[in-house]
């Protein structure tokens, strides 16, 4: 049973709970009632260029960047800090992200607590400066050392899918690397955000100006963390389509950018494949209500099987259980919020008019929230509208192939590249298939890449470099060369 909800709601800036700069609040929906669970302060442009100076200033005048000691403290602390709110924080993401409470051990609460460990060690391991071979120039012999230091201040911006994970995740990467931060989270999941900020104050160490977190309504707050020519890194993680603008707000004094969008991954279905045990699995499109960019959301099935396999997928969707996300036995909540539950019943009506045979759901259920039912669509044309966009809702599109060749091409034919699966017994013809297909990362047979120490990221429109690992940890760094004379020839 969950705890009653206790969150801290005000703002973390340069050290200090504070409300917004106006006094003003906006409201925070349970999407499995509709109701309002409570307000959070409004951050303003004001607030948020407050806390880039105060990340600024931490960052130039202490010695975080240059103390990984002190770094892998704090983030211990942190951690340790999380695991006494631990179960604040699941009722926080259950109730204002309607995350399935069975999903928290893994994805939203426990598994994102436990990566802090790895980043407080990543900190205090990391070897920052090594010395490269001699060299020459002109004659004279050259000693070299290979530096990485901090990328400096990380304006970091999360959805709302995947809330806890996701800030933990890009403040763990930032503050592990000896960056300062400045979190913006979505509007639809302020506390999962928030509730950090008191978390920071009362178990740490953290260096006021360190760590700050400015929730808002308004977009143009994190718009104007993007533009402020005071940050240097740009870490975002949502669609494909405020990723460009994320790009664009930053072209103007070049700083870095990650990306982890979007993405409409393919498992493809090999002939020899038993399915019987592979594609009940299909129905895993509709976890947490489909809001998983990652998720596999196409599947391709042979031609010469499809009848067989269209059968086995009707009983698997049929039988998914979805619903309230504090009764255990859901993996299916509802949609963040009634505009998303009506973009995805836009993109069910689009698939039918564009032919697609809508075999289960596809409706609106008779219960309060902003649930969709888990909906299959097979004989989908993959260019069709559904086959192509990311839909972010319980929708699984099913497409027939004939042949290796063909399921690797339509696999392929997306402006998506994130993730992927394929299904076989002969492990090495798979593993052919799968190196094949151009994404960040797939899954053979069930095989589960998401680890914190696996690089994660997409190719092409899913996203710019990559998030965990050793590679997600450098993205925060920057590279110098010191040169210095070396033994002189002879």
């Amino acid at each position: 049973m969950l705890p009653d909800l206790a969150p801290e709601t005000r703002l973390f800036i340069d050290g200090r709970l504070v409300e917004s700069s106006t006094g003003a609040r906006f409201e925070n929906l349970n999407p499995a009632t509709g109701q309002v669970l409570g307000t959070t302060a409004d951050g303003t442009a004001a607030d948020m260029r407050a806390a880039v100076a105060a990340a600024r200033r931490a960052f130039d005048e202490t010695g975080w960047a240059s103390d990984p000691a002190l770094r892998a403290r704090c983030l211990r602390q942190l951690h340790a800090g999380l695991l006494a709110e631990k179960e604040q924080l699941r009722a926080i993401v259950v109730r204002e992200a309607g995350a399935p409470i069975s999903l928290t051990t893994f994805m939203h609460v426990d598994g994102p607590i436990d990566m802090l460990s790895w980043w407080a060690e990543k900190a205090e391991r990391y070897v920052y400066e090594r010395a490269m071979p001699e060299g020459s120039f002109l004659g004279q012999r050259v000693r070299r050392l290979l530096r990485r230091e901090a990328m400096g201040v990380v304006g970091a911006i999360t959805p709302w899918n995947v809330p806890l994970l996701l800030n933990l995740t890009k403040i763990g990467h930032a503050l592990a690397a000896g960056c300062t931060v400045v979190l913006k989270p979505a509007p639809d999941t302020p506390w999962s955000a928030t509730h950090l900020g008191r978390i920071a104050s009362e178990h740490t160490e953290l260096p006021a100006g360190v760590l700050n977190i400015v929730a808002s309504a308004d977009s143009l707050v994190g718009e104007a963390l993007v533009r402020d020519p005071r940050v240097d890194m740009v870490s975002f993680t949502g669609s494909t389509a405020t990723g460009r603008r994320v790009m664009e707000c930053s072209a103007g004094n070049l700083k870095k950018v990650f990306l982890e969008l979007g993405g409409k991954s393919a498992a493809i279905v090999l002939d020899d494949a038993d399915l019987a045990s592979v594609l009940p699995g299909a129905a895993a499109t509709c976890i947490h209500a489909g809001q998983g960019c990652a998720l596999t959301t196409r599947w391709l099935v042979p031609r010469s099987r499809y009848a067989e396999s269209i059968e086995i997928l009707r009983t698997a969707f049929q039988a998914w259980k979805y619903g309230d996300p504090e009764d255990p036995v859901n993996l299916q909540g509802p949609q963040i919020s009634r505009r998303q539950q009506e973009r995805v019943l836009g993109y069910i009506e689009r698939g039918r008019a564009e032919g697609a045979r809508l075999l289960v759901g596809g409706g609106r259920p008779t219960r309060r929230g902003f649930f969709v039912e888990p909906t299959l669509f097979v004989d989908v044309d993959p260019r069709a509208t559904i086959a192509q966009e990311e839909i972010f809702g319980p929708v699984c599109c099913v497409i027939p192939y004939d042949g290796d060749e063909q399921a690797v091409r339509i696999a392929n034919d997306s402006v998506y590249g994130l993730s992927g699966a394929v299904y076989s017994p002969d492990e090495a013809r798979a593993l052919q298939v799968a190196r094949r297909i151009r994404t960040g990362t797939i899954s053979v047979n069930g095989g589960q890449w998401f680890q914190v120490d696996a690089p994660f990221g997409g190719y092409r429109q899913s996203g710019i470099g990559r998030e965990n690992g050793e590679q997600g940890f450098e993205e925060h760094l920057e590279t110098k060369v010191i040169a210095l004379p070396g033994t002189p020839p002879g």
